[in-house]
């Protein structure tokens, strides 16, 4: 069964919390001892008030804490004899978000100033016998709630550092998968290109100074191996690198754009919209798409020109690059493995590809990589 599937939202329990500690101290309040006309009306809206206050103790635990106690003042000198609920579930909200000495300064002033009030007010020995028995109670119970805040906050600290662990170990792991590879890759496949590069090489050089036509295979395995030992530097470059350098973003888009402008290209960046700060992986993905893409127009499409398009939207970034080569819808130009690539790095972050021909040609590259609403 998927637990998750059933969870309730957590600012639906601090709602029912809150009302229903607000109906107990409205409930235990005028049930028992209380005054009447005005001091009643204003004791039994700083009752509910201290009970829905609680509402926010997640997002402001601080300022939930000063309404609780507040009211828990308000509503005993008004001349209800309330244990101050509100307060306690405040005290524990507080101490879990880590306030600690804030929380026990409020307490022992919160606990003098209702001691105080009840020494003033107290007509008897009876009288103040009890309120002696409530403040001891009080006590007891702030020392309850701020004792079950602390252990709830220590545990949650204590996952959090585990998982922290958990991440950092498979990030290690990773790593040390990765050097494994590049090490393999380059004992084993390095040394046979490089022969093979230079062996090609030598033989149309040869070939060449005898006046000797070079065979189309041999240019062709000319071409391959220069290529199989970009790609190889390449690749292993990529298993090499680690954090020590922050991987290219967003940011480093319009210098790639310039360096293939370099090559001949006729590169064109647009932006649309308001750039802002997103996810480091959007801004990963977005970059390798664009690099992806460029590169397969300038070595495979036979375009002049490639348009480069990054549009900021609410929730989602776009990107499109957009050819003229030579492909048609009648030949669509294989999926190798960049598209292949490009498709899962998108997929792992929930967004659509969408690639093709033009109706006139040249060739289209579409992502939207969702922000999650970042701004």
């Amino acid at each position: 069964m998927n637990k998750g599937r059933f969870a309730v939202p957590a600012g639906v329990t601090d709602w029912t919390i809150a009302v229903a500690v607000a109906a107990l101290l409205l409930g235990t309040g005028l049930s028992g001892s209380h005054p009447s006309g005005g001091r009643e009306v204003l004791g039994s809206a700083l009752l509910a008030v201290g009970g829905l206050a609680l509402a926010a103790r997640r997002r402001a635990p601080l300022v939930v804490l000063a309404v609780a106690g507040l009211s828990a003042v308000g509503y005993q000198a008004a001349g209800f004899e309330v244990l101050a609920v509100s307060y306690l579930v405040a005290v524990y909200g507080a101490v879990r978000a880590g306030h600690r000495a804030v929380t026990l300064a409020a307490s022992v002033g919160l606990l003098a100033v209702l001691q105080l009030s009840a020494l003033v007010s107290h007509d008897g020995p009876a009288r103040e016998a009890a309120t002696q028995a409530r403040s001891t109670l009080e006590i007891a119970w702030l020392i309850a709630a701020f004792s079950a805040g602390e252990a709830v906050r220590q545990a949650e600290r204590r996952a959090d550092e585990a998982e922290h662990t958990r991440e950092e170990t498979a990030r290690r792991r990773a790593d040390e998968e990765r050097l494994r590879i590049a090490r393999e890759l380059h004992d084993s496949l390095t040394h046979q290109i490089s022969v093979i590069k230079v062996q090609s090489e030598v033989a149309v050089h040869v070939a060449r100074r005898r006046g000797e036509q070079v065979p189309e295979a041999l240019l062709a395995i000319q071409e391959a191996g220069r290529e199989a030992s970009r790609e190889l530097r390449a690749t292993l470059e990529a298993l090499r690198d680690d954090d020590t350098t922050p991987p290219p973003g967003l940011d480093h888009i319009p210098d790639l754009v310039k360096r293939f402008q370099t090559t001949g290209l006729g590169t064109k960046l647009t932006i649309e919209g308001h750039p802002h700060a997103l996810p480091a992986a959007v801004g990963r993905t977005a970059y390798r798409i664009v690099q992806e893409s460029l590169t397969n127009v300038s070595r495979h499409a036979a375009a002049t020109t490639a348009s480069v398009l990054i549009a900021y939207r609410a929730d989602v970034l776009t990107i499109r690059v957009d050819d003229n080569g030579k492909t048609t819808q009648d030949t669509p130009p294989t999926s190798g493995l960049g598209l292949l690539g490009m498709h899962e790095r998108v997929t792992a972050l929930g967004g659509r590809l969408r690639t093709g021909p033009h109706s006139t040609g040249g060739f289209t590259v579409q992502a939207e990589l969702p922000t999650d609403g970042a701004s």
